[in-house]
């Protein structure tokens, strides 16, 4: 049995406040039994303060941007000397090979070792003016089994994770920072259209692929972003086992991952039965074909 625990948090550029809400969770999680612990989406130094046109606009900038860390800085080693023997994926800004670009960036470690990290891919509504992108889903070895990483947007495109269940992912960490509608916000959050669609997303990718999904997600305000919490952890049915619904919390749950699998799998296996041939426009962009650009003319025209 393999015990799972997901965070929902509110995390900001008080670093030492962060390290302080990461051991407390660390500690909550031991207590709970937890073998794996996902944080959100810059758990580490924060996420952006809006998005869209906003004054966050220089990737190799620190003006009001999360601190740039290195996978081998000290701000990951004292994550490590708190996390100790529990695997953890956490979310923070990392600094590029050439000392200046940055991306939106994710992790799996734990005290000795660094599993695997990840360099977001979809970015939403202007992140692009902050980060650089990444270009590419790995999949990871870990004690607690074959770790996929993703961050926030990631969840709205199904390729990001079909690749990932395609190279053996059973547990895929989806870390967010992700708020609520910027326009028509409902008054209870866990109504919010955005808090709809975040849940959504969860479920459905969890069932299409038949794989663990756990959901973490930053919580109360930061900037002008109030956060929807709703941290999970869903099985390879598409079922919700724990959430902290839209407060800050930890979800946990005890789960057997090879049973499951075993179960979910006997009969109807998504990936065994896929159509691979069938699916080639899902690789081509509009200027591969005609049919790309009607495609695109045709959204262009109900749009």
């Amino acid at each position: 049995m393999t015990t799972i625990g997901t965070v929902a948090a509110n995390f900001t550029r008080d670093l030492e406040q962060n390290y302080a809400t990461i051991e407390q969770y660390v500690g909550e999680a031991r207590t709970r039994g937890v073998d794996f612990l996902v944080f959100p989406e810059a758990a580490i130094g924060g996420y952006l303060s809006s998005l869209g046109n906003h004054g966050d606009t220089r990737k190799n900038s620190a003006r009001s941007l999360p601190p740039a860390i290195s996978l081998d800085g000290p701000e990951i080693a004292r994550v490590q000397s708190i996390v100790g023997d529990l695997v953890v994926a956490i979310g923070f800004c990392e600094l590029g090979e050439d000392g200046e670009t940055r991306y939106n960036a994710a992790a799996v470690l734990d005290g000795n070792h660094i599993y695997g990290s990840y360099r977001k891919v979809h970015q939403p509504l202007g992140e692009n003016m902050s980060y650089s992108s990444g270009d590419g889903y790995g999949v990871f070895d870990t004690p607690v089994g074959r770790i996929g990483l993703q961050i926030c947007y990631d969840k709205a495109f199904p390729e990001a994770a079909r690749i990932m269940a395609l190279k053996g992912a059973e547990i895929i960490a989806s870390l967010s920072a992700w708020p609520a509608a910027r326009t028509a916000t409902a008054e209870n959050l866990q109504d919010d259209r955005w808090t709809y669609r975040f849940n959504l997303f969860d479920t459905a990718r969890a069932l299409e692929n038949q794989v663990f999904w756990v959901a973490s997600n930053q919580s109360g305000t930061f900037g002008s972003l109030r956060y929807v919490g709703n941290a999970k952890i869903v099985d390879p049915g598409g079922n919700i086992l724990d959430t902290t619904l839209l407060g800050s919390g930890l979800a946990v749950a005890e789960v057997d991952i090879a049973e499951s699998f075993t179960a979910m799998r006997a009969g109807m296996f998504h990936l065994r039965d896929r159509r691979p041939e069938v699916y080639g426009m899902l690789v081509e962009t509009d200027s591969d074909s005609d049919a790309g650009a009607d495609f695109a003319w045709r959204d262009l025209a109900h749009a």
